[in-house]
């Protein structure tokens, strides 16, 4: 098969000095931090430049006379234990030695209140803290739409509720998950255990773009405008009808739904309604991300995984994290081939040859490869560059040999 390579010319906007950045924005903190206990939030996305941010923090809370520490707050990840969330954020270099930070990891809660489909939680370290600044990246989400998705509600809300708030949040119909989210999140602002947040915004090549202090109480309306500065960054693929998609990896380290069902079009939830573009006929995944540490959630997206794929799944842990969220759908095990070549020409005798595109991931898709029709379609699109030499997509022992550096 022939393939040309294709460079989308993506927004890039790198902070030039995020260390910097994160003191700035902590410099126009209002609250007084001196000798209060502080917590910081450490989730398990692959954040650019995380440890760096929450170095930075915590850095700036001791220099003010503050006590801070880490609590990883990932809602059902990672097996739901305090050990596995602990392992997690230390594999992202979040480690005691390498931020200055104690770390306290458990899967302890505290009820804030009640809302119409169960009760909110906080983490027992969180709610002890005399506050809790909150660290994470605003972008879209993967199960519903909505003027605040992913982000630092998100993270008050699911991560900093372990796995009880987790299916509280997810116990309710993907249609009011919108307004759930700040429900919730009130709940939770209402506890006045809220410091503050540090929102992240990354450009569409997965770089830190902006980094923002945000009051408490400028939560939520703050979040609204962040989301919409995001869409103007967020990565997409460059056409609308794909005959067939082959996604090198997937994981919890580019998507909470192992691939972003943004970039796919397909959410993978039934009764509710999908996304209109992009249409993809057949999804194809050949690996699962080391970083993932075997959450497999997602995997049921594709049609297609190779073995090695479905060898790297530590069910357990899927499963616990899809049974959260109640999307089963995600947790299924798709038609499997021995390896990347059988796969793939298994595919393209049923589905035939033209119409494929190549990513190595639903996160990175500054570079791809097409097919020849494909490509006659981008030439001439302002954000596309197609390359003129065309290459063989190739196997070496049955995997794929593309080059997306």
């Amino acid at each position: 098969m022939k393939v040309r390579r294709v460079r989308q010319q993506l927004v890039s906007q790198p902070l030039p000095d995020v260390a910097g950045e994160v003191t700035r924005q902590l410099d126009r903190l209002r609250a007084d931090v001196r000798g209060k206990s502080i917590a910081l939030t450490a989730g398990s996305r692959g954040i650019a430049n995380l440890a760096a941010i929450t170095r930075a923090a915590g850095n700036w809370l001791k220099a003010h006379g503050a006590h801070p520490f880490l609590v990883p707050c990932m809602g059902s990840h990672n097996g739901a234990t305090a050990s596995g969330q602990r392992a997690m954020i230390e594999s992202l270099g979040l480690t005691e030695e390498a931020m200055g930070l104690p770390i306290r990891s458990s899967m302890d809660v505290v009820q804030l209140g009640t809302v119409a489909t169960g009760d909110v939680w906080m983490d027992r370290a969180c709610h002890e803290a005399d506050g809790v600044l909150v660290i994470n990246r605003v972008k879209l989400h993967t199960c519903f739409s909505g003027p605040v998705q992913s982000g630092l509600m998100k993270m008050m809300v699911v991560g900093m509720g372990k796995i009880r708030s987790a299916e509280t949040f997810h116990s309710t119909p993907t249609a009011r998950m919108k307004d759930m989210i700040l429900e919730m999140g009130d709940v939770i602002l209402q506890s006045g255990r809220i410091l503050a947040g540090l929102a992240i915004l990354e450009d569409g090549i997965d770089q830190t773009a902006e980094i923002h202090l945000v009051e408490p109480q400028e939560l939520p309306e703050r979040e609204i405008e962040l989301l919409e500065t995001h869409r103007g960054y967020f990565p997409r693929l460059p056409l609308e009808d794909l005959n067939v998609l082959v996604v090198g990896a997937i994981g919890k380290t580019y998507s909470g739904t192992g691939m972003d069902t943004n970039v796919i079009g397909y959410r993978g939830v039934r009764s509710f309604e999908d996304l209109e573009s992009p249409r993809i006929r057949v999804i194809a995944a050949l690996r699962l991300a080391t970083a993932s540490q075997g959450n497999a959630i997602g995997v049921g997206l594709a049609d297609f995984i190779t073995r090695d794929l479905r060898d790297a799944i530590d069910e357990e842990k899927t499963l616990i994290n899809v049974l959260t969220t109640g999307d089963m759908i995600r947790a299924k095990i798709p038609a499997t081939y021995p390896n990347d070549e059988a796969l793939l020409q298994a595919i393209e005798r049923r589905y035939g040859a033209s119409g494929w595109a190549f990513i190595p991931n639903t996160l990175h898709l500054e570079t791809l490869f097409v097919t020849p029709d494909l490509a006659e379609k981008l030439t001439g699109n302002a954000r596309c560059v197609v390359e003129e030499a065309p290459l063989y997509v190739t196997y070496e022992g049955g995997a794929l040999q593309l080059n997306f550096d």
